[in-house]
This record gives structure tokens, C-alpha cells and sequence, in this order.
């Protein structure tokens, strides 16, 4: 189906069937960061090698040979991008709009974002690069924009926070039609997230505020939630990361996406995907649970 996703429009209509509360390693080496695709899973491990599991068709499961001192990663819809610890960027999968041709000469890179068919990259000055799907205008930066500290990427648009805690984003996701202008309509955000069609913000004080898209839930934070740390935008489903390691979900949950595992703790990071999730545990191992069609949920 890989290559007759134009726009990724029939995303809702895939059909997943899937195991819950699966667990999984990647052999030696402990995993020191996840990132959630469509249906692909990626894994950074602390020796700055990758390794990736889940939908294979465009190859966006197949790490280059010799890909090392990886410092982060990010899954897209049907490809992969690898931030290096010299600033550089590496991408490999589903090409058609460009999104794994990484500008020539691009370095100083600083944190990077996959959405559904574009990528975006953060310099170390605080200025955003985009490349690959832009009939929305997710690549199109707003002219002067900088002092960004981090980036997101959704399915058709694209989310940015600036150093004063503002956010900005530009493309489309559902009745929001960005264009260049300021979202959430909140200050003192600290971290975001770009889902589907939806957009989320971890606010100073520990809640989340979200918007866009809401035919499934995805912007219903959930009353009281607080003490928060972390936060992430899936396809159709949003989940946080509490301050005591503990994980919540909302949104659609079809396959199971938002039923965390029961006793779930310990958890240090987390990502939502196209119809599932994956949290990583302080010690290094990772649980995942929701759709696994394509074994995203697999990392034996």
C-alpha cells in the first residue's frame, strides 16, 4: 500500500489487528531512545547504532549499512530519519515527495521531525529547514522565524515552540488551517506534538492543552491531568508521560492504542504511532501495545 498512499488519505481506513502489552529488546545494547511511525518502530541505542522493526515496503526498516553515531532519530509515515552527532542528517524509506532528500550541505543540526511525508530539521542558531510533501504548506517557515527550540511534524502540518513558549505552525490538520500563524493559544509551553490532525502542548505547570482534529477524542485531555512531562501525537490518539513514570492515553483506540498495560512504571519516554504506542522503561527495554499488523510492536 506503501506507494499509493497519496497524502496518506486512507490512513483511517487501514485495518490493524494487533497483540497489547507486547514487550521487546534489540539483543545487545541498551535502548536509549524510541520514535513511532505509521507502522514502523525505531530504536536508538546508546552505542549510536539503530535498529528498526514493523512495515518494511519502502524500506523504512532498512538501516544503512554502518550507520553509526546516531545521536536521535525520528519515524515518519514510510521512512526514517537519523540525526548524527556531527550535526548531519541521514534518511531512508518512502520518497516520492522528496522527503528523504535531505537538503545539500545541511549540518549543524540540531533536533529532527518526521511527519506523514516531510521532514523538518532545527539548526543549532534556532532556524528551521523543511523538505519533501509541501501541498499544505508544512515546509514553508515563516519568514525571520527563529530562536525555535523544538519541531514537530504532523500528517500536514508542521508545529514549532519557540524560546519564549510560544508555538507556531504552519500547513493543515483537519478544520485548523494554519498557514503561518500562532496555535494552541497558550504561553509557557514547554514541549509540543503533531499528530494526525491534531496538535498537543505540555504547558509549564505540567497540564496539556490540544487542538485540531477531535472525531475521535485525540484533543479531550483528560479532566485533572496533571504533573505531566512528556507528551505525544499519534495518528488518531494522544498519550503523556506522568512526572511518576506512569503513561495515560486518549483518543481512538480501535486497536488498543490508549489501553496502557496494567502496572506500567518506570516509563522514561514515549511515542504514539500510526495505531499504536511504544513507552521505554528506565532500564533500557521497551513496551509497546496496540495495532501489530506489521510487528512494530515486535523488537525480539
Amino acid at each position: 500500500m506503501g506507494k499509493k498512499m497519496a497524502g496518506l488519505a486512507g490512513l483511517m481506513c487501514l485495518f490493524f489487528y494487533g497483540l497489547t502489552g507486547v514487550g521487546f529488546s534489540a539483543g545487545s545494547g541498551k535502548i536509549i531512545s524510541i520514535s513511532a511511525g505509521l507502522g514502523h518502530t525505531v530504536a536508538l541505542k546508546e552505542d549510536g547504532t539503530v535498529v528498526a522493526r514493523g512495515w518494511n515496503e519502502d524500506g523504512q526498516c532498512n538501516v544503512p549499512e554502518g550507520l553509526s553515531n546516531v545521536a536521535a532519530i525520528a519515524a515518519g509515515g514510510a521512512y526514517t530519519v537519523a540525526l548524527k552527532e556531527d550535526g548531519t542528517v541521514v534518511a531512508w524509506g518512502y520518497n516520492k515527495y522528496g522527503q528523504c532528500n535531505v537538503p545539500e550541505g545541511l549540518s549543524n543540526v540540531a533536533a529532527i521531525a518526521a511527519g506523514a511525508q516531510h521532514t523538518v530539521a532545527l539548526k543549532e542558531d534556532g532556524t528551521v529547514v523543511a523538505w519533501g510533501s509541501n501541498i499544505y504548506g508544512q515546509c514553508n517557515a515563516p519568514e525571520g522565524l527563529s530562536n525555535v527550540v523544538a519541531i514537530s511534524a504532523g500528517r500536514g502540518h508542521t508545529v514549532v515552540l519557540k524560546e519564549d513558549g510560544t508555538v507556531i505552525a504552519g500547513g493543515y490538520a483537519g478544520d485548523n488551517v494554519y498557514g503561518l500563524g500562532s496555535c494552541i493559544g497558550s504561553s509557557n509551553v514547554v514541549a509540543i506534538a503533531a499528530g494526525g490532525y491534531h496538535t498537543v502542548a505540555l504547558k509549564e505547570d505540567g497540564t496539556v492543552v490540544a487542538e485540531g482534529e477531535n472525531d475521535v477524542g485525540q484533543c479531550k485531555v483528560p479532566k485533572g491531568l496533571s504533573n505531566v512531562v512528556k507528551i505525544s501525537a499519534g495518528l488518531g490518539h494522544t498519550v503523556a508521560l506522568k512526572e511518576d513514570g506512569t503513561v495515560i492515553a486518549w483518543g481512538l483506540n480501535k486497536d488498543g492504542q490508549c489501553k496502557v498495560p496494567k502496572g506500567l512504571s518506570n516509563v522514561t519516554a514515549i511515542s504514539a504511532g500510526g495505531a499504536y504506542t511504544v513507552a521505554l522503561k528506565e532500564d533500557g527495554t521497551v513496551v509497546a501495545w496496540g495495532s501489530n499488523k506489521y510487528g512494530e510492536c515486535n523488537f525480539k
